[in-house]
Formats: C-alpha cells, structure tokens, sequence
C-alpha cells in the first residue's frame, strides 16, 4: 500500500494558494509526496520569495520534485513583477531573427532558473490560425508548422542553456479552437490529413527535444474514434503521440481544474481517465481539497484495478527514471542576491528594446 501511494504521487503536479505553506499544506504535501509543484501569479511576489516557497515545497518531499511555471512571456507571465515583462513569442519571432528565437528562451530559463524553477510549461507550440487568435493571441508565432517547429526547437535549446526543461502544448493542437478550455470543451472539426501535416508537424520535428508534452482538453470528432478530449483518450496519447509519432518523454495533462477537462466528469473521473489513456502525469493547480480527491481517486482504481495499478507502477516508473536522467532537478540554487535580479532585469529589458530596433 506505502510502495502504491508513493507511485501515484509521483504522478501527481499540484498547484495551491498563497504566498506561503501553511500548516495544512505542510502536512498535505508530506502525504501525498506529489511528483511535483506548480506555482502561478497568486503565488509570486518576488524573487526570494518565490525562492523561499519552492525550497519549503521541496523540503518535506523524498525525492526530486518538478518545480514548474508556465512562463511564456508576453500574456503568460507569471515573473514579471518579480524580474521583469519578458516579450511574447509573437513578438520575438517577428523579429525574423532565429538567434533571437533562442536567446528568449535562454532568459526566461534564466529568470525560472534563479527563482528556484526546474520546468517550464512553454512554449505554445499551437499553430496560429485565424480561428484561435481571439483565444491563443501572441502565445502563437506563425500558422507555418516549419516556422513554429523553428522557434519552439530554439526557444527549448535556450531553455536548456540554462537547465531548464521545457515542455510542449498543446497536443494535438489548438490552432483551429474557438473556444478557450478553461471554460468550455472545444471541438475541432478538422481531418486526420491536414492535423498531420500543420498541427502535429511541430511534435514529429521537435519528438527527441521536448522533455514534457501537454495534452489538450480538446476533442477532434472528425478524427478521434472515441470522440473524447485528447487528454483522456488513449487513441490521442497511446496510439498518435506514442506509437505513430514516436514520443518517448514525459506526458502530462492539462490543469485538469479547466472546464474542458470536466465534459466528462468529475476532477477524480478525469485524473483517473487521462493516466488510463497513457498520460504519466497528471496536472490540479489550484484547489487543494481537489488534490486530494484527485489523488485518492488514482489510488482507488490503482488499488481495485489490476491492469491500471500496473499502469500506475510502470507511469511512476518512468517518471523516476526521467528524473535520474536529468541531474538539474537535483541541484537547488541559492537564493537569488539583488545584484543578480537586476542584471537579469537589464539583460530582458535589453532584449525587449532591440527587438523594436
């Protein structure tokens, strides 16, 4: 039971409120041994802060964590008030240049890095098509997969620069939804053919560079036999992502708080759906009671359910195994000094001014 509980754990990326731990959340944390923590804007007010709350995250916790945040820039910026507004990806690629492509991963690796993150949750690899520009706006470079394939590839290398592991989103591709899935289920009437060739694109170029995928709460009923959204459909996560494309990293679910995520179900229905598609993460940002349920539903299943509790087994598996392979997530820097904050600062404003130049 002890060796059961310790594998769904490592599946589990939880998110929280506040600023700080409390008590409950200490004690939250400590039993349920999440794989890892993500932090947003309700939880950054500055640099050593933030520095101080993932080492108190990390602290009760046995074995490497994923430290994550979604840090694009522009739009997506969780940083900007405790470093400095990084430019949007649109931004960056209209500057034409791929150096550039590169350097803005590089520096939001090296804001993540210095604030004590290991993950980031970027960049949007969705192709930008006319349908989605009200939802995904300057998060999407170009409709041009090779162009999109360039600058995320870029992008995570600078990332990497700074030992920082990215992550791309969201699979199968959003590109072509006109409907945001934090508050509805989109559904994507395209073929099998075009999704191959524009959407997906980017994924079978970048499949050995990226080291987490996200999969979409969206469906594709043209497409998807089981008619499910992607994040809990094995033909999606098994079938295209694993065996067609040839995925071997780490894939997670989106927040699985977003409406989309709920079409089907209760939050626990949807933790145990996307790990029984093939997921080896599962993603709750925000509500801790609904960590918890979300955790005690896996359990569950793993505990009634032979072949899942396999599943489970083998997800955690593989998610140590990732974690061995990558020594960053092992070394926790020190605090960030103000001298350092401030040269970052610099360097991103610099960046920013000459992408107008």
């Amino acid at each position: 039971m002890r060796q059961l509980r310790e594998q769904v754990g490592q599946l589990l990326v939880m998110g929280f409120e506040g600023e700080s731990l409390s008590p409950a959340l200490v004690k939250l944390i400590s039993e349920l041994q999440p794989g890892g923590v993500i932090l947003f804007a309700r939880n950054i007010h500055e640099a050593r802060q933030t520095h101080a709350l993932l080492k108190d995250c990390r602290r009760p916790v046995a074995t490497p964590m994923f430290l994550c945040v979604d840090m694009e820039g522009g739009t997506v910026d969780r940083l900007k008030h405790a470093v400095a507004p990084a430019p949007s990806a649109a931004s960056v690629f209209a500057s034409g240049k791929k150096k550039y492509f590169r350097e803005h991963g590089r520096l939001v690796g090296e804001e993540c890095r210095a604030l004590g993150f290991n993950v980031d949750f970027a960049p949007t690899s969705d192709l930008g098509f006319p349908a989605s520009r009200s939802v995904l706006g300057s998060r999407a470079v170009s409709s041009d997969p090779a162009q999109v394939a360039t600058y995320v590839g870029e992008f995570l290398r600078g990332l990497k620069d700074a030992r920082v592991l990215g992550c791309g989103k969201h699979f199968p591709g959003l590109g072509e939804a006109n409907l945001d899935s934090h508050h509805a289920l989109p559904a994507i009437a395209k073929d099998w053919k075009n999704l191959w060739e524009q959407d997906l694109a980017p994924y079978r170029a970048l499949r050995r560079l990226l080291p987490f995928v996200m999969v979409a709460h969206a469906s594709y009923p043209n497409i998807a036999p089981d008619k499910l959204p992607a994040s809990s459909s094995p033909f999606w996560i098994k079938e295209v992502l694993r065996r067609k494309i040839g995925y071997r990293g780490l894939v997670i679910s989106d927040d699985l708080e977003m409406a989309g995520a709920l079409a089907e179900g209760s939050l626990a229905e949807a933790a145990v759906a996307t790990l029984r598609a093939g997921a080896d993460l599962f993603l709750v940002s925000h509500r801790e009671e609904l960590v918890r349920a979300a955790f005690e539903a896996v359990l569950r299943a793993a505990e009634q359910e032979h072949d899942f509790g396999r599943a489970v087994a083998r997800a955690a598996q593989r998610v140590l195994a990732f974690k061995a392979r990558h020594p960053e997530l092992k070394r926790f820097p020190p605090p960030p000094s103000v001298a350092n904050i401030e040269k970052l600062r610099s360097q991103i404003n610099n960046f920013s001014r000459s992408l107008s130049s």
